[in-house]
């Protein structure tokens, strides 16, 4: 947990801030929509604000994609699972109350309006969920009565091809 709690970043829009998710080395952060403009993103990492510019942004699958500016950055371990997470055991973590230090948590993802899933666990959007193996699975993308609405990592990449394969 130690190297994914590295990983994990705040990302400051004009509207909001929330949590996002380094998935490359070269300082790709994904997180929700919610947190960012259509040109650019604030990253805070390592004490700093970084300027990002945003490479996708998908108000219907309700997820972007940020690039923080040139440097080294910790990724996490990422695991694309292109049959779904529906049934899978998923990891997030928790933020504490009051004095509380954060902790993980898991629950079992629940078949949703294709192509999210569902979770009992009371998660911001932006928040990364991992597999059992602490690989990244999925990111969440709306809060719910009691849990959270998540977008497996395979549908993120299906984008991000399109989006590369366009002219």
């Amino acid at each position: 947990m130690e190297v994914h709690a590295r990983s994990v970043v705040r990302v400051h829009g004009p509207r909001r801030a929330g949590p996002g998710v380094i998935v490359g080395s070269q300082g790709q952060v994904l997180t929700s929509v919610e947190h960012v403009s259509l040109e650019a993103a604030e990253v805070e990492f390592g004490g700093q604000k970084l300027t990002g510019a945003v490479v996708l942004a998908h108000a219907g699958l309700k997820i972007a994609v940020v690039a923080a500016p040139a440097g080294a950055y910790p990724s996490v371990p990422v695991k694309v699972q292109p049959e779904g997470l529906d049934g899978q055991w998923l990891i997030g973590v928790v933020a504490g109350k009051r004095k509380q230090d954060a902790r993980p948590f898991a629950a079992v993802a629940r078949s949703a309006q294709a192509p999210f899933v569902d979770l009992d666990l009371p998660l911001a959007p932006g928040s990364p969920l991992f597999d059992a193996q602490g690989r990244l699975a999925a990111v969440v993308v709306q809060p719910r009565r009691g849990g959270c609405r998540a977008l497996p990592l395979a549908s993120v990449q299906r984008q991000l091809v399109s989006l590369l394969e366009r002219p």
